[in-house]
């Protein structure tokens, strides 16, 4: 029985855990790559509207993306209109794209939620 020195456990360790994480991240990229145009929710933010109601100038930006109202509906998940003025809505990568070139669209950012860690019992 061949037993390795505490010299080759230092370059082996090292060595065999960045294999394991470039093997996860292939197959991360992999599984991402099967789904490149699934949605994703989105915020939106825009131009203030002057002369319509904040949500149907939220429908009517995503119509010109999705092709219908009644697509920009569903998509829609909230309109923003008091401290901003956008909305969120599930879009592809290929939407994303097209919203960003929508006049009165300033900027499109993925949703991200975060966790608070707070309280007695959540302190690291």
């Amino acid at each position: 029985m061949h037993i390795l020195k505490f010299s080759q456990l230092a370059i082996l360790v090292p060595f065999a855990l960045l294999c394991l994480a470039a093997a996860m991240s292939d197959s991360a990229a992999k599984a991402l790559g099967d789904q490149p145009s699934s949605p994703a929710v989105h915020i939106v933010y825009t131009e203030r509207p002057q002369d319509e109601e904040p949500e149907a100038y939220h429908i009517r930006t995503l119509s010109a993306v999705l092709g219908s109202e009644d697509a920009a509906k569903e998509a829609l998940l909230y309109s923003y209109k008091s401290a901003a003025s956008g909305f969120s809505a599930k879009l592809t990568p290929e939407q994303v794209e097209q919203i960003s070139k929508q006049p009165g669209v300033l900027q499109v950012v993925p949703s991200r939620t975060y966790q608070l860690h707070s309280g007695p019992n959540n302190l690291h």
